[in-house]
C-alpha cells in the first residue's frame, strides 16, 4: 500500500508540537512521542495490533496444558490427593477471561489517557509477568499463586491488550472501521493456532523424569511473547487531531446509526444504546463460547468419533472463528453494524436448530459445517462491536466505552460454558444418549440469540443532546 498523507491542519499541527517543546522532555512510552509524523503510512498499524492480538490470544489455546498441569507431581499421571485436578485447572481460563472484561472496563480512561504505547508495554508486562508466576506456581505446585498468575495479572494484561490496538485502529481508518478492526482481533481469534503448537512443543522439548515441561513451557512463551509485544507497542502511532486518509470525506449527513459526533464515557454507558448493545454482545458470545469450549467433547459425544478427530474439529472451528473475525467485520463496512447482527442472529438460531438434525443423521460433514458458519459468526461480533461503538458514540472515548462492554463477555465466558456442561450432563444422569444430549442445548442457544436479534433491532441513534459539544474527536 502507497502512504498516505496528513492533511495540511495535520502536518501544522505536528510543525507546532515541534516548535513547543515540554516543560520536561516526554519519555519513550509518552503518547506525545506516539503522534504520527506527516506521510506515515496507516497500514503500518494493523500488523503491530495484531502481533500483540496473537500473543494474548494465547489464552484460547490453554486447554493444551490443563492435562500436563494434573500430573505436576506424578509427571506421567496424576496421583490422587496430591495433583490438581481437571476442574482446579480449568479455573485459570475463566479468571482471565473475568479479569478480561474487569481490567479493560476500570482501566479503559486511563488507557484513553496515556495512549496506545504505555497501555501496551503496561499489558506485555501483566501478561508475560502472569506466565512467569504461573511457571513459578508450578514450581511450587500452588494452585493460589497459578490463579493469581495466570488468571489475575494475566487477565488484566490481556484487557490492556486487546483494547489499546482496538481504538487506534479504528481512528486509523474512518473509512473502513469494521476492515481495521477485524484484521486486529482476527489476531486475537487466531492466537491459539500459534499459542496451542509452541506450547506442546515446548512441554516435549522439556518433558523429563521430574518434570512435564510445563513450567519451563511458561517461561519461553512469556519471553518470546514480550519481545513480539514490544514490537507492537513501539510499531504502533496515532494520527493528529483531525486527520483524515487522503480523498476520504465524510457524508455530509450520517446514514442510520453512523455519527460524526462524540459522547462522552460518563454519558454513553447510562444510554439504552450501550446496555442493548452489551446484551447483543453477550448473547453472541454466550451462544458461540459454549460450542467452541467443548467443541472436541461435544463432537466425540455426539458422532463417538475419537478423541484425535474431535481435537482436529477443535482446530477447524479456531480457523473459523479467525476467518470470521475479518470476512464478517468487513461485510459490516457494506451492509452496516445493525444489519450484520441481525444476519448473526437469524441464520445463527437457525444453525444451531439444524444441529439436531444433523446429530439424528449421524451427518458429521453437515455438523462441522454449521459450526463452522456459527463459529465463524462468533468471531465476527467480537470483531463487529468496536465499529459498531464507533457508529453510536464517536472515537473520543472508544477505548474506554469498549472496556466497559466488554463485561458482556466476561459474564458469557462464565454462562455459555456452565449452559452446556450442566444441562448436557444433567440430561445424561437422566437416561438420555450420550449422542443426544447436547439436543437441548442447541435449542436454547437458538432461543438466546432470538433475545440478542430483539435488542439489535431496539438499537437507536444517541440523542444529540448527548453529543460532546467541545473540540473534534482527539486522537
Amino acid at each position: 500500500m502507497p502512504p498516505e498523507e496528513t492533511t495540511t491542519a495535520a502536518e501544522g499541527f505536528v510543525e507546532t508540537l515541534s516548535e513547543r517543546p515540554p516543560a520536561t522532555p516526554p519519555s519513550l512510552l509518552d503518547r506525545r512521542r506516539t503522534i504520527a509524523p506527516a506521510g506515515f503510512n496507516r497500514w503500518l498499524i494493523p500488523p503491530a495490533a495484531m502481533a500483540v492480538h496473537l500473543c494474548i490470544g494465547e489464552v484460547y489455546g490453554f486447554s493444551v496444558f490443563n492435562v500436563p498441569l494434573t500430573r505436576v507431581v506424578g509427571v506421567t499421571s496424576s496421583v490422587e490427593g496430591r495433583d490438581w485436578t481437571i476442574p482446579q485447572v480449568g479455573w485459570c481460563y475463566s479468571i482471565a477471561l473475568i479479569m478480561l472484561g474487569l481490567s479493560a472496563a476500570f482501566l479503559g480512561r486511563w488507557v484513553e489517557r496515556i495512549g496506545p504505547r504505555k497501555t501496551i508495554c503496561a499489558g506485555a508486562c501483566c501478561f508475560c509477568g502472569g506466565l512467569l508466576l504461573a511457571s513459578l506456581a508450578v514450581s511450587l505446585h500452588s494452585l493460589v499463586l497459578l490463579y493469581l498468575g495466570y488468571g489475575v495479572l494475566g487477565g488484566v494484561g490481556l484487557g490492556l491488550g486487546y483494547i489499546a490496538p482496538v481504538s487506534t485502529l479504528v481512528r486509523w481508518f474512518p473509512d473502513r472501521p469494521g476492515l481495521a478492526t477485524g484484521l486486529a482481533i482476527m489476531g486475537f481469534g487466531g492466537g491459539a493456532l500459534i499459542g496451542a503448537p509452541l506450547g506442546v512443543e515446548l512441554m516435549g522439548a522439556f518433558k523429563s523424569a521430574a518434570s512435564v515441561g510445563v513450567q519451563e513451557a511458561f517461561v519461553v512463551m512469556a519471553l518470546a511473547y514480550f519481545a513480539m509485544m514490544m514490537f507492537g507497542a513501539f510499531t504502533i502511532r496515532v494520527p493528529v487531531p483531525g486527520w483524515r486518509p487522503e480523498g476520504f470525506v465524510p457524508a455530509a449527513k450520517p446514514k442510520g446509526l453512523v455519527t460524526h459526533a462524540d459522547v462522552s464515557l460518563d454519558h454513553a454507558w447510562k444510554t439504552p444504546q450501550f446496555w442493548l448493545l452489551w446484551v447483543v454482545l453477550c448473547m453472541n458470545v454466550t451462544a458461540g463460547i459454549g460450542i467452541l469450549g467443548q467443541a472436541s467433547l461435544i463432537c466425540q459425544d455426539m458422532f463417538g468419533v475419537p478423541a484425535a478427530v474431535g481435537g482436529g474439529f477443535a482446530g477447524l472451528l479456531s480457523l473459523a472463528n479467525m476467518s470470521g473475525r475479518l470476512v464478517w467485520s468487513s461485510a459490516s463496512d457494506y451492509i452496516g453494524r445493525k444489519g450484520i447482527y441481525c444476519v448473526f442472529f437469524l441464520l445463527g438460531a437457525v444453525l444451531y436448530a439444524l444441529v439436531p438434525i444433523a446429530q439424528a443423521r449421524q451427518s458429521v460433514p453437515l455438523f462441522v459445517l454449521l459450526t463452522a458458519l456459527i463459529i465463524s459468526m462468533y468471531g465476527g461480533g467480537f470483531a463487529t462491536t468496536p465499529a459498531y461503538l464507533r457508529d453510536l458514540f464517536g472515537t473520543m472515548h472508544l477505548g474506554a466505552i469498549h472496556g466497559r462492554l466488554i463485561t458482556a463477555w466476561s459474564m458469557a465466558a462464565v454462562l455459555g460454558p456452565q449452559l452446556v456442561n450442566y444441562i448436557s450432563t444433567y440430561r445424561i444422569e437422566h437416561g438420555v444418549p450420550r449422542a443426544e444430549a447436547y439436543n437441548a442445548t442447541m435449542y436454547l442457544m437458538a432461543a438466546l440469540l432470538l433475545v440478542g436479534l430483539a435488542c439489535n433491532l431496539l438499537i437507536r441513534p444517541v440523542e444529540e443532546r448527548l453529543h460532546h459539544r467541545e473540540a473534534p474527536s482527539a486522537a
